[in-house]
């Protein structure tokens, strides 16, 4: 493609500088600094028509007649063409627009504008207006899809986003170019390009290439380059037969291609190597018209696309193989001598490989650039295999270019992963750096701003209390980019320079002295990547893999290695939570790992090198720590997740911030997170991902939500508060476990509904028929809610349900007792059976042990005269008066175990009378075995253990009446009567099995259950006649639990006046159980709370 380069002539002052043809190619229309619009008719034309549009023009755009153009007062004005006239104003914005396009029917108008949004406006009716936000940072570029559906932008965020314009959503965004603050501080204007008519591909200029992605499925298909483009390309404009690319870079250098070939066709090089700023075609292909960023304008001419460009895309493949010579012999600098052109340039360019790293970035950054001979038939170049096939070559119109690669069909294909970029250190609560006004930090202590423009270069710290401390104001004359903020200090951190370390400060504003500001510089090579203040510390991330702790006061503390690059830090009290990349990602996704270490007294790590959990192709946008001290973070897609301590250290999902975004380029911009009150602090961010710092953003509070499912439904809504009840509430066991105080009044009103929501759930199992789950509710309540529950259970007639109930209340009573027993057995006891289990005794031991020996006996002589007859009636009601001894025995429980009460003490043998051989031997096969003890009765009661215990939970009860008799007499006597209920119930089961003891039951006085057994028996037996005894008694036991507590107290008032001689009855005693007063007393230091069945058993702990 032979062409002509013009001589460059002057158009406007020095600026940017735009060109366009008309329609029909008559007039090279172009706009610069001066605010002029110039109408040449050619390159020669000495006095062109202008027309004055502004202060400045930034852009403009030709089509049917309408002239647009973009100026310095923030408007796209329109005018006539090419009389000039003003024709209105199609829109405005907060500042200046930056770029503006036709569509290709001439109907609408899109405008970049620097307040980062863009608008597509109607040409007829400037009313009709849609905007499109979603980019952080001024526009660059936009271009229009040839079928008008999508449009696609370009911004200093670095972002590349095609938008549905119908919809106003982003369809797809590509994070590409390198991230400045402005348009005059961009590296390149990244002019996008829609391939016209067809609109198969967008071509976007990425560093010194130019990206080719196709329509629709926005894959990214291939890449066009030039070893000879050294500078990141500008511009980009396909010819209007949509087969050729041209792209001007900033080096001055003007690179054509054709696409079906991916092959160079023209090379041109500005005369003076200015940078190109815009790229125009002639409607016919044959010229391009070009303008620099002084202001010049020039022109190639004779492109001649039709016939010259197949032939030249064809010299390779037909040149004879005798002409190699000539294919090395060039001299290669012949394409750099002004205003010449080597049209011999595809030769060169036919064999090299121009898509090296279109699938797969090498790692070392390294493009790999080798050539092979493609037209020599008895020979293949290894180096020259391609890790991608053309996929251009499947297009209909690629003739001129299939001749080009006979080999490309035996290259091989990499299908698999392409690795991710990894993210990014950044600090949490922070916008990005490369905006001129942005948060530094923003958390519940306070907000730092920074501002870094023309006029200042400052930083503000505010506190959200005033009693913290008051505003400051900073001068940024080091130019920190990271900040933190706590209670005790601000911290600041910049990166290093040529001739400055990268510095740290601190500036410790609840310090008691004078000296409130200290500053620590890392060493050369070493930056700061993220930093944090805790309780009494900060903590500081590098790139060389260090973390380095420092004392709020400036002491230099611990130093240890990173597993990873530093994503971000985070410290709360004594907490330090470390994000990193614990490995490369694939696919779009992060490989991130975390570790959580605690400071204090006691350092520990609580989590070592666990995965970061994130939503698929998403990456870390916060983190940080509840108010509670809980660890919670933030991902892209808006997923909130917490710790959940009680469940391993895993993470779960409590919210998600997209659920309550309008459009899908709104976000929520998390500050903080509460526990209780269960609130998530952020700031609705409308078309973008962060917050302006002016006007201030207003906090809005977000609610938590367990992603259960099924939330719709009142069983789901009572899941989900339960649940999340409880994992908003396990950092009070936390906290208590790290010595710090808690809210019992807050922790028992959680508690108490968490209960509450269990019953509501067991209500609506219950309704439902499902008692099964009602079981599995029951057994995540307490055993006051288990007896509510069996209560509503017997009420609702669901007797089955209820007697299952009773079992867990039973189980969990006597979990309740092992719980509690360890707190009361005394000190002595378990001292005695410590010692015991040591394998030698030393005599400082033993003298130990005699100490206490007299210690106990003085104890329990004094503690003999406090005994009452609630004591004295824990007996065996089968025992004889005259098996006795008079003088109890004192030895200790820990030295022989415990004596059996049966057992006479001179002659080791029991008293036994013709009215109890039956009563002697259940509790001899008791005592031998414990285990075999529900069995050594009748072979016809097997249920006889169970029958034993039910009444469990009235121990605690029994506990407390043993304290207050102590102090009355008089109540002593009324809570005996009472506490004999147990024992009187317990023989219910003996009664039936063995005749002889129903002489001995019928002396004592009935209790108020055998009251109410009696009178019910025929009811239970009516509901249920295939139960014997044993079961009878068990179903009754059930049904008297499920009494109010008014009503188990009035039938016990009845029992007590149906026994008038229950007083008499206790005197006879007394002088019977004088004899073993020693060892109930130990029973009784043993466990105040022991039931009668446990007591029972207690006999068989030895047989001595």
């Amino acid at each position: 493609m032979p062409c002509e380069r013009k001589p460059m002539r002057y158009g406007h002052s020095e600026g940017h500088t735009e060109v366009c043809f008309d329609d029909t190619g008559r007039y090279i229309v172009t706009c610069g600094n001066d605010g002029d619009v110039r109408i040449w008719e050619s390159l020669d034309d000495d006095d062109p028509k202008f027309i004055t549009v502004g202060e400045k023009a930034y852009s403009l755009a030709l089509k049917k007649g309408k002239l647009v153009t973009a100026s310095s007062s923030n408007t796209v004005q329109i005018h006539t063409f090419p009389d000039g006239d003003p024709d209105g104003i199609l829109t405005r914005f907060t500042t200046n627009a930056t770029h503006v396009t036709f569509n290709h029917s001439g109907t609408r108008v899109a405008a970049g504008s620097s307040d980062f949004m863009v608008k597509v406006v109607e040409v007829s009716d400037s009313s009709q207006q849609k905007t499109l936000r979603g980019h952080e940072a001024p526009v660059l570029s936009v271009t229009f899809d040839p079928k008008d559906e999508y449009l696609a932008s370009s911004s200093c965020d670095g972002s590349v986003v095609v938008w549905s314009i119908e919809e106003q959503t982003q369809v797809i965004s590509w994070p590409l170019l390198q991230k400045t603050n402005d348009v005059s501080n961009a590296t390149s204007l990244c002019r996008l390009a829609f391939q016209p008519a067809a609109g198969k591909f967008l071509a976007v200029p990425v560093e010194t290439r130019v990206h080719l992605y196709e329509r629709g499925s926005w894959d990214h298909v291939g890449s066009l380059s030039d070893e000879l483009l050294t500078q990141p390309v500008n511009v980009a404009s396909w010819s209007p037969c949509g087969r050729f690319l041209a792209a001007g870079a900033v080096g001055g250098l003007l690179t054509i291609w054709d696409v079906n070939s991916r092959l160079v066709v023209e090379r041109q090089k500005h005369e003076k190597g200015f940078t190109v700023c815009s790229l125009a075609w002639h409607p016919s292909g044959s010229q391009i018209a070009y303008t620099d960023t002084e202001g010049c304008l020039g022109l190639l001419d004779g492109l001649g696309t039709s016939g010259t460009g197949t032939d030249s895309t064809k010299a390779p493949a037909a040149k004879p193989a005798n002409d190699y010579d000539d294919l090395f012999d060039e001299d290669d600098d012949r394409l750099m001598d002004e205003g010449l052109s080597d049209a011999n340039s595809p030769v060169k360019k036919a064999a090299e490989d121009e898509d090296d790293d279109d699938f797969l970035i090498p790692s070392t950054g390294r493009v790999r650039n080798r050539a092979a001979i493609l037209n020599d038939e008895n020979s293949l170049d290894t180096g020259s295999l391609k890790l991608g096939q053309d996929k251009f070559g499947d297009d209909d119109d690629d003739d001129a270019g299939s001749s080009v690669a006979p080999a490309a069909a035996q290259r091989p294909v990499y299908d698999g992963p392409v690795p991710t970029p990894p993210q990014k250190a950044f600090q949490p609560g922070s916008t990005p750096a490369h905006l001129t006004h942005r948060f530094m930090m923003w958390n519940s202590v306070g907000i730092v701003r920074g501002y870094n423009d023309e006029q200042d270069n400052a930083i503000d710290v505010e506190f959200h209390d005033t009693a913290v401390h008051h505003a400051m104001h900073l001068t940024n004359s080091l130019g920190h980019t990271m900040a933190d903020l706590s209670q005790e200090a601000v911290l600041l951190a910049c990166p290093s320079t040529d001739d400055l370390a990268s510095k740290l400060q601190c500036l410790h504003f609840s310090c008691w002295d004078t000296s409130k500001e200290w500053m620590v510089d890392l060493p050369q090579g070493e930056d700061v990547k993220a930093l944090c203040l805790g309780q009494g510390w900060a903590a500081v991330a590098t790139s060389a893999l260090l973390l380095r702790l420092f004392s709020v006061g400036g002491v230099q503390r611990e130093i240890f290695s990173l597993p990873g690059p530093v994503v971000c830090l985070a410290g709360h009290g004594e907490q330090l939570l470390v994000v990193y990349h614990r490995a490369t990602g694939f696919d779009g996704e992060q490989a991130l790992g975390i570790q959580l270490l605690q400071f204090g007294r006691r350092k520990r790590q609580l989590m070592n090198g666990e995965p970061l959990p994130l939503s698929p192709k998403s990456y870390l946008s916060w983190a940080g720590f509840t108010a509670e001290g809980t660890p919670c973070y933030v991902d892209s897609n808006g997923l909130v997740r917490m710790l959940n301590r009680a469940l391993g250290n895993t993470w779960t999902p409590v919210c998600n911030t997209r659920e309550t975004c309008k459009s899908k380029s709104d976000h929520y911009w998390v500050v903080g997170a509460h526990e209780n009150p269960q609130q998530l602090r952020c700031i609705p961010c409308k078309g973008s991902r962060y917050p302006p710092t002016l006007p201030r953003p207003a906090v809005a509070i977000l609610p938590f939500k367990l992603p259960l499912c099924q939330t719709g439904t009142e069983k789901g809504q009572m899941e989900e508060q339960y649940w999340r009840s409880v994992l908003f509430h396990n950092h009070y066991s936390f906290l208590s476990s790290s010595g710090y105080e808690v809210d019992e009044a807050a922790q028992t009103q959680s508690d108490k509904e968490q209960q509450e929501l269990l019953m509501k759930m067991f209500a609506l199992s219950c309704k439902l028929e499902r008692e099964f789950r009602c079981v599995e509710l029951a057994e995540l309540m307490t055993q006051n809610v288990v007896t509510l529950a069996i209560r509503y259970a017997s009420r609702s007639r669901r007797m089955n349900l209820a007697q299952r109930l009773s079992e867990i209340a039973l189980e969990k009573s006597t979990q309740l007792q092992e719980d509690e027993e360890p707190e009361d057995e005394p000190e002595f006891s378990r001292d005695r059976r410590f010692r015991q289990t040591e394998p030698y005794n030393t005599r400082q031991n033993e003298e130990e042990e005699q100490e206490e020996d007299e210690e106990e006996r003085v104890e329990e002589e004094d503690g003999r005269e406090m005994e009452t007859e609630e004591t004295k009636r824990r007996l065996n009601p089968f025992a004889k008066e005259s098996g006795f001894p008079a003088k109890p025995s004192l030895t200790p429980i820990g030295r022989v175990g415990r004596s059996n009460p049966f057992k006479v003490a001179d002659s080791g043998k029991p008293t036994s009378s013709s009215g109890q051989p039956r009563a002697s031997n259940i509790l001899d096969n008791m005592r031998s075995s414990r285990k075999l003890a529900p069995l050594s009765g009748s072979a016809g009661k097997p249920g006889k253990g169970p029958v034993l215990k039910p009444l469990a939970p009235r121990a605690k009860a029994k506990a407390q009446s043993t304290l207050l008799q102590i102090s009355s007499n008089k109540t002593a006597n009324k809570k005996t009567v009472e506490a004999a209920e147990p024992a009187a119930d317990l023989q219910k089961q003996p009664d039936a099995a063995a005749p002889p003891a129903e002489n001995t039951e019928n002396k004592r006085p009935k209790t108020g259950f055998q009251l109410w057994l009696d009178e019910n028996r025929k009811i239970i037996i009516a509901d249920n006649p295939d139960l014997d005894e044993t079961d009878v008694i068990k179903e009754a036991m059930g049904r008297f639990r499920t009494l109010s507590a008014d009503e188990r107290l009035s039938w016990t008032e009845r029992a007590k006046g149906q026994s008038g001689d229950a007083a008499d009855l206790k005197k006879r005693k007394r002088a019977e159980n004088e004899a073993v007063e020693s060892d109930e007393s130990n029973a009784r230091k043993k466990s105040s709370s022991l039931d009668s069945s446990s007591k029972l058993s207690a006999f068989a702990f030895s047989k001595n």
